[in-house]
């Protein structure tokens, strides 16, 4: 330690010996002098009375003016002791103190009330000694009546029993309950009624039946997805809605057909960028699934499922040339969707997760080929689509080729701001082809165009800034423009009026003006909603963009009338949501107070949070390689400077040391640790960590306190003790690891800096935990040296 730490530790114990009455002494250092603590200056400061007991006299004191085997009081008043033989003593101490407690306990036992002086009966009116009483004179005497003050209370003496009787007792109604959620059920019944009168025919109530009933198909499909895969979950998703490819395609092919170049080379972009969005998703989510297969894994063989799906293709082609083409479409459009809800729910276990990956490969490229069939475009058109399609799924997969797992979440960004400016271009395409033409563009179709823009701008923009956040381009901290709220309520104004423009403008040219002007300010909106939320938050960004990106699907297939986009839009729409409210429920948050900015948790009190007082511990490698090996459970708690440091080969080659030596070691995930969920599943599988070894926050918290030591790396926020402690705190009631119940902590950070949160973390000062600073990645390299190098002394090796 340096001086400047030496002397800040002096200070702070004389100013302990300052106030405190007893000081024990119990520093050893074995074959060594004792080290010296306590100096003269700091024992003259004890007030007289006060008691030194120095159990390392014998080895030179950690007390000035200690002796070895000899108690005396100095001229202050101050009583030194220096006894040697504490252990020996131990045994009579103990057998008076347990002496002296049986015989006040039985002397209370005596006539307390009744003031019987030199007779000895148990005092059946004091409360204590008739607690105490289990028989008398060979009667049974428990349970003992209740205090009179409880009997009153309960009613179960005379007086309480007419103080109950006159009391008014609030009846709780269960007919009530009822009856709110039937008058609720009976509001929905009745929108559902005016929905269908006011809507402009079959057509939209059948794409409004299929959305509803896909938006419950993907809430309980996503509910089953297991905790450690919710990374792959949002990749692939994110891959899925990548169908926003099939919109371009037909916006494309229709603009070739009239002759209309914008909507031409709209249509082509929007193919373009989707086809990158599912070649680059599809393969991190292969890449992330095959991180957590293990060598004695079964072998998998999920390449033969082109089968199948080959021969649909080719049954389908066939029939396209027999001239059953309409008829076939839509089946293989309805496998399509199907074989998208099984790539989502082949996610709920390490088992199946890789089939779910194929299904969704193989449910987009059904579709893909389903749309292909029906645009019944010349062969020059189709071949510049399908080109399209090849070069931008290649552009994809080489871009994710390159992403790690700390780079996710800025990747799984980009992807979605793709998918945002595609449906946003193929929603502009639409209204440029048709708003001259009011048989096509109805009002659905306008409401439609409208939303996904809306959407789709949103999207990408909001986005685009995630991506800057994450990649630290910009500012993790929330950004605060005075009149914040008063600007996203201004651009959402505006964005609503420019709705009402679009739909009762008089001309084409009025109408795409109100919605380039919508689209304008949804980006906007985007871009400054996402800039006022700080880098705490960023996983619930990170799902409520993916929703997003749902629901602009969704919208674009009202739009151009395609129940497999409302499918796959809907089911991304709401798998995003779940996400985000296991988010926000694992953070405590709301997620309107998420999406406004600002930090604090639905439990924060008003008052002012509490000061964290005391100093703290500093360790170094040594001692914490000797805290681990002499440890028998040891629970790691990894946080998203682990990833940062890519410390997870050197962690888990640390884990399989400490495992191969009889020490029990698990990792404890918190929901939230990374910049989306489940990324340190991914960064620990990458690493080869069984998986059966890493466990959530809830299974963690149970037995946590059991753990000789915790290692704590990278992670803040998730392991706060302020959430529980202090209501005040901008992170109360959120749910957290309690890192702080195992018997020893240690944590590694790179300084004493506050999280992502901005919020001082009491752990750090908690006398069972100490401080290792530096580069998580240099800190565990050198921990797994030194714990290799112990156990090779250990074995005679070396």
């Amino acid at each position: 330690m340096s001086a400047a730490w030496h002397e800040a530790a002096r200070r702070a114990l004389a100013e302990q010996c300052r106030e405190c009455d007893i000081i024990i002494a119990t520093a050893l250092i074995p074959g060594k002098k004792a080290p010296r603590l306590i100096h003269e200056d700091m024992v003259a400061l004890l007030k007289p009375g006060s008691v030194v007991v120095d159990l390392a006299a014998e080895s030179g004191g950690n007390v000035a003016g200690s002796e070895p085997n000899r108690v005396y009081t100095t001229e202050q008043g101050v009583t030194m002791v220096g006894f040697t033989d504490l252990p020996s003593r131990l045994p009579t101490t103990a057998s008076t103190l347990f002496a002296n407690n049986v015989s006040k306990f039985l002397l209370s036992l005596g006539p307390q009330t009744t003031k019987e002086k030199g007779v000895f009966k148990i005092d059946h009116q004091d409360e204590a000694a008739r607690g105490c009483l289990i028989t008398d004179h060979g009667e049974l005497t428990w349970p003992p009546p209740p205090p009179p003050s409880l009997a009153a209370a309960t009613g179960t003496t005379p007086a309480g029993k007419a103080k109950a009787k006159d009391a008014q007792v609030v009846a709780v109604d269960p007919r009530q309950a009822f009856l709110t959620t039937a008058l609720w059920g009976s509001v929905g019944a009745g929108g559902m009624v005016a929905l269908g009168m006011a809507g402009p025919g079959p057509a939209f109530n059948s794409m409004l039946t299929t959305f509803a009933l896909s938006t419950m198909l993907g809430y309980h499909t996503v509910q089953g997805v297991a905790h450690s895969l919710h990374s792959p979950l949002m990749s692939v998703t994110n891959a899925i809605s990548g169908t926003t490819a099939l919109g371009g395609m037909i916006l494309l092919s229709h603009g070739v057909h009239d002759g209309h170049l914008t909507a031409q080379v709209l249509g082509a972009g929007a193919t373009l960028i989707s086809a990158v969005n599912i070649g680059g998703g599809f393969k991190v989510t292969g890449a992330m699934l095959d991180m957590f297969r293990r060598k004695e894994d079964a072998p998998e063989y999920n390449h033969l499922y082109a089968i199948p799906a080959g021969t649909l293709a080719a049954g389908y082609l066939y029939g396209l040339h027999a001239g059953h083409g309409e008829d076939l479409t839509s089946l293989v459009s309805l496998v399509s969707a199907l074989c998208c809800v099984g790539g989502i729910a082949g996610l709920s276990s390490q088992q199946t997760a890789r089939l779910g990956n194929v299904l969704g490969m193989s449910g987009v490229g059904l579709g893909t080929l389903a749309t292909l069939g029906s645009l019944q475009a010349p062969m020059p058109v189709l071949a510049g689509v399908m080109g399209l399609l090849g070069g931008g799924g290649l552009m994809g997969v080489r871009i994710a080729a390159k992403v790690g797992p700390s780079e996710l979440p800025q990747t799984v960004a980009a992807f979605h701001s793709l998918v945002g400016l595609a449906a946003l271009g193929t929603a502009v395409g639409d209204a440029t082809l048709y708003l001259g033409n009011p048989e096509i563009m109805d009002s659905t179709r306008m409401s439609a165009v409208y939303l996904a823009s809306v959407i789709g701008s949103i999207t990408a923009t909001g986005s685009v800034v995630a991506f800057g956040k994450l990649q630290g381009w910009l500012h993790s901290k929330a950004l605060s423009l005075p009149g914040r709220d008063a600007i996203n309520l201004g651009l959402g104004v505006g964005t609503a009026a420019s709705a009402v423009g679009f739909g009762l403008a008089g001309s084409p040219e009025g109408a795409l003006a109100c919605l380039g002007a919508g689209s304008l300010l949804s980006g906007a909106l985007g871009a400054h909603m996402t800039a006022s939320i700080g880098g705490a938050d960023m996983p619930v960004v990170v799902t409520v963009l993916n929703s997003y990106s749902g629901w602009a699907l969704c919208a674009e297939g009202f739009m151009l009338n395609s129940p497999l986009l409302t499918t796959v839009g809907a089911l991304i729409g709401s798998s995003g949501a779940i996400l985000t409210h296991i988010m926000c429920k694992a953070m405590n948050r709301d997620i309107v107070s998420v999406l406004l900015g600002g930090y604090g948790t639905s439990s924060t009190g008003k008052g002012e949070a509490m000061k964290i007082e005391g100093e703290p511990t500093m360790t170094d490698v040594a001692q914490t390689v000797e805290l681990l090996t002499n440890s028998k459970k040891v629970v790691i708690v990894p946080g998203y400077g682990l990833a940062v440091a890519k410390a997870q080969y050197a962690i888990a080659e640390l884990v399989e040391k400490l495992h191969h030596h009889g020490i029990k070691t698990t990792f404890g995930i918190h929901p939230v640790a990374g910049r989306m969920p489940g990324q340190l599943n991914v960064l620990l599988a990458e690493a080869g960590v069984p998986y059966d070894v890493v466990q959530e926050m809830d299974e963690i918290n149970e037995h946590i306190h059991e753990s000789d030591a915790c290692l704590v790396i990278g992670a803040n926020d998730t392991v706060n003790s302020a959430a529980e402690e202090d209501p005040n705190s901008p992170l109360a009631g959120m749910p957290v690891i309690r890192a702080w119940e195992s018997k020893n902590v240690v944590v590694m950070k790179r300084s004493m800096a506050s999280g992502y949160a901005g919020v001082d973390n009491p752990l750090f000062v908690k006398p069972n935990t100490q401080m290792l600073l530096g580069d998580a990645k240099k800190t565990v390299d050198s921990i797994l040296a030194a714990t290799k190098e112990h156990y090779a002394k250990e074995s005679g090796a070396i």
